[in-house]
């Protein structure tokens, strides 16, 4: 047994299993079947960033058409982008956020956010309020008591309810 051993954490109060009752759908993992791989987080920062036309997803990702267009695809079918018609001949088509789509925007930040504090020496990007140049910050807050949470200060608890996924 090692001297070294960590403090036990004693704010698990169940596990998984006990809360989900061995069914694994629970929300993240729906959103992980939504949005599970790179790209289709990097096509939302684009759009985010204000991009809407496939040729400049394309350039500024550096992705194949095919990729893309399966991409994009993919994003209009879950209702995150809508697909928009901006020029007959050729046909063209434009991406936007759907509702659902900025609603997002939250967990995009917090990712940029985390990927500031861990994994770059010195971040590219600052996001700043449009309306006063202030920088944007994700915090989590407690909806009774209005104080900022983390993880140490949470629990989860079941549902009152079985949810069916809305997909």
């Amino acid at each position: 047994m090692s001297r070294h051993q960590g403090p036990k954490e004693t704010h698990i109060q169940h596990s998984a299993d006990d809360l989900l009752g061995g069914e694994r759908i629970d929300s993240l993992t729906a959103v992980m079947g939504d949005l599970g791989d790179r790209w289709s987080l990097l096509v939302l920062r684009e759009a985010f960033f204000g991009v809407r036309r496939f040729v400049d997803f394309q350039r500024n990702l550096g992705i194949s058409r095919t990729q893309l267009s399966t991409q994009l695809t993919e994003l209009v079918d879950r209702d995150i982008l809508t697909r928009q018609r901006y020029q007959t001949r050729p046909e063209r088509h434009e991406y936007r956020l759907t509702d659902k789509g900025l609603d997002l925007f939250t967990v995009i930040v917090a990712l940029l956010h985390w990927g500031d504090r861990w994994l770059l020496d010195k971040p590219l990007l600052r996001l700043e309020h449009h309306d006063c140049g202030g920088s944007v910050e994700v915090e989590l807050r407690c909806s009774k008591c209005d104080e900022s949470v983390d993880a140490r200060t949470t629990r989860y608890r079941k549902a009152s309810e079985k949810r069916k996924s809305k997909r």
